[in-house]
């Protein structure tokens, strides 16, 4: 049995046997006890004259000596199980509570957003350019598909602009994350490393790989080859330590 799951429910638990013994205990809080009638051996003979009156076949025990005959707990083992009762109660109400409000406090320490670390635009660029590599490499493998090969590389770069804290915005389009990688995010301290229209090569060939019927051919594959070297040029001078212009 999971111990996580026992330790969650067994104040419950608690609680329920409580409840049935305190039940079975009020159960048997007056005992019955059967009548027995007096000893008759010491009585007297009466001679048995007729009368008008039929006499009791049984005889008749005062009510009060009957009542004295039943057994009665003791009142202190009621109060006793109220107050254990009552304890396990309060027990299992401060377990319950204290789980909700630990839950609500992680989730409220989840939720605060960490200091960010200011992004310099050499190591940006280095991530990206590692990224372009690693994309060309996969272009340049002619056993994959070309249209496979070139959404792989834009599916990196968004990767890499994910890792360098820029957010994606509801309304954004499919080029609209890696452009504001390139061209840098001063709201979320990411810095500028290219030049706004360098991408324009790569993203007119996502583009076209993404949603076009026709069949992605090996013109594409060397198109999308040469956007990207043009690309990763541009950034390797910034990773070097000169800034973008």
């Amino acid at each position: 049995m999971d111990l996580g799951v026992l330790r969650r429910w067994w104040p419950i638990a608690a609680v329920t046997v409580l409840l049935a013994v305190a039940a079975v205990a009020a159960g048997h809080s007056s005992i019955g006890a059967s009548r027995i009638p007096p000893a008759v051996d010491n009585i007297p003979y009466v001679p048995d004259y007729p009368s008008a009156e039929p006499a009791p076949s049984i005889p008749v025990e005062p009510r009060g000596a009957a009542e004295a005959n039943q057994p009665q707990i003791p009142q202190w083992i009621f109060t006793a199980a109220l107050v254990v009762l009552g304890l396990a109660v309060l027990l299992a109400l401060g377990y319950v509570a204290w789980t909700l409000i630990g839950g609500a406090l992680r989730r409220t320490t989840r939720a605060i957003p960490t200091q960010r670390t200011r992004r310099t635009a050499e190591g940006t660029a280095r991530e990206v350019v590692a990224a372009l590599d690693a994309g060309l490499v996969e272009l340049d493998d002619r056993s994959t598909d070309p249209r496979t090969a070139v959404i792989a590389c834009w599916v990196r770069l968004e990767e890499a602009a994910e890792d360098a804290g820029v957010p994606r915005l509801a309304g954004d389009t499919p080029t609209d994350l890696v452009s504001r990688l390139l061209v840098g995010d001063p709201a979320a301290g990411v810095p500028a490393i290219a030049s706004a229209d360098v991408l324009d090569g790569f993203a007119h060939v996502y583009r076209e790989a993404r949603y076009a019927t026709h069949t992605v051919d090996e013109r594409m594959r060397d198109q999308a080859r040469a956007a990207l070297r043009r690309l990763r040029g541009e950034l390797t001078s910034v990773a070097a330590g000169e800034v973008a212009s």
